[in-house]
């Protein structure tokens, strides 16, 4: 379905001449691709989300080094592929939401202390996926287990 519709988005971009939304769909088909290659494999839906979401965190990431060194041309155009990317990626969990599904794991592990982070952390990614980050998971599993 992923494949699909960033198929489709990417002739849309195409016909509109909207060059962010094209050359963005066009890296995002890219970096699928060669992920496939890679590991010989088709993905699946929920493999293709992840690299979205890893496209969206490399933005994200470079986004403070350019605003230190003050490349506004540089700055928008990542702004714009970030909100290209984001409208694929589904909403994120906030950090309540984040901290009730967190509970459950630790409850369902039976987690007591901080040597229980790395299950924890592993059962968290690989149910929430792309709707919260490593980052967010890693924060709310110390507060619990602090």
């Amino acid at each position: 379905m992923w494949k699909e519709k960033l198929l489709e988005d990417l002739k849309s971009a195409m016909k509109d001449k909207d060059v962010v939304k094209k050359n963005t769909v066009q890296m995002v088909r890219a970096a699928v691709l060669q992920v496939e290659k890679d590991k010989q494999i088709e993905l699946n839906d929920d493999q293709i989300l992840e690299v979205i979401a890893k496209e969206f965190k490399k933005r994200n990431d470079s986004l403070a080094d350019y605003e230190k060194s003050g490349r506004e041309d540089l700055i928008s155009q990542i702004k714009e592929e970030m909100a290209v990317l984001e409208g694929y990626l589904p909403k994120k969990l906030s950090e309540e939401e984040l901290t009730e599904k967190v509970k459950e794991i630790v409850s369902e592990i039976g987690a007591t202390s901080m040597k229980d982070m790395g299950i924890i952390m592993k059962t968290a990614k690989e149910r929430l996926g792309v709707t919260a980050d490593g980052r967010m998971i890693n924060e709310v599993v110390k507060k619990l287990l602090a």
